[in-house]
């Protein structure tokens, strides 16, 4: 007998809504029905897939379709929302287009929340949160997530690492020299952090700083000079290999 074709299909649309999800009813407008009416060319029956940080991915059904809204009928859980390991990205803002790939990728690699540092050498003075955000909305939706990464209001490192949790481990990305960052990350199991500088990197004094913090453990990621955006993704893929969910 032929296989059942997999119910919903891997094609049906996926997205994130604001509000929480349960059986029934749910109107879609604004650029989401945009997007479903106009490029997906959804019709009456067809299938999606829906999620909101909260309950979980849902399977909904399209009912009633406007010209610029439409009803869809939330008929299934598919799953519950997904276990985040507790790994925060802490990163200085880069150039626009360099650090929207940042919070991309944290995304879709696993990072439970993003904090972007601000330090002597950051070249970004304004930073668009709402721009941020909605890069990790349409990564999440591409890749399955169902759990958001929080984004954090931006902070100056002094402040950052004067509030620091006892408990959580900063591997920050030292351009003099650490330990190998696969090694370091195995010796320090548990909640963590990853420090990415700018990129001038850090100051003397920064570095200093950082190092004076108990739970600092300085990491190399390998022989060659790195964009911050690139370290960023590098260190937070040793650590999901080591200790998150990979």
């Amino acid at each position: 007998m032929p296989a059942t074709p997999a119910w919903p299909p891997q094609s049906a649309p996926r997205l994130f809504v604001e509000r929480p999800l349960a059986l029934g009813a749910l109107r879609i407008d604004g650029p989401q029905a945009h997007y479903l009416l106009s490029v997906m060319r959804l019709k009456a029956g067809d299938p999606l897939r829906l999620f909101d940080d909260a309950t979980g991915e849902w399977l909904a059904l399209a009912r009633h379709l406007g010209k610029r809204d439409l009803i869809v009928e939330v008929t299934a859980q598919l799953g519950e929302r997904e276990a985040v390991p507790d790994l925060w990205l802490c990163a200085a803002p880069i150039k626009k287009g360099r650090v929207d790939w940042v919070a991309e990728k944290a995304c879709e690699l696993g990072v439970a929340r993003l904090v972007p540092v601000l330090t002597r050498r950051t070249v970004v003075d304004r930073l668009n949160l709402e721009r941020l955000r909605a890069h990790m909305i349409e990564a999440a939706e591409q890749c399955g997530r169902t759990a958001l990464p929080e984004l954090a209001e931006p902070v100056k490192l002094a402040a950052l690492l004067k509030a620091w949790p006892a408990g959580r481990a900063l591997f920050f990305a030292d351009e003099a020299g650490g330990a190998p960052a696969l090694e370091a990350m195995r010796a320090h199991p548990g909640s963590a952090a990853i420090l990415v500088g700018p990129e001038g990197g850090f100051d003397d004094d920064e570095r200093a700083a950082i190092k004076a913090l108990p739970q600092a453990v300085g990491i190399a990621l390998g022989p060659r000079i790195l964009r911050a955006e690139t370290a960023a993704a590098a260190a937070v893929t040793l650590w999901m290999g080591a200790a998150g969910d990979w």
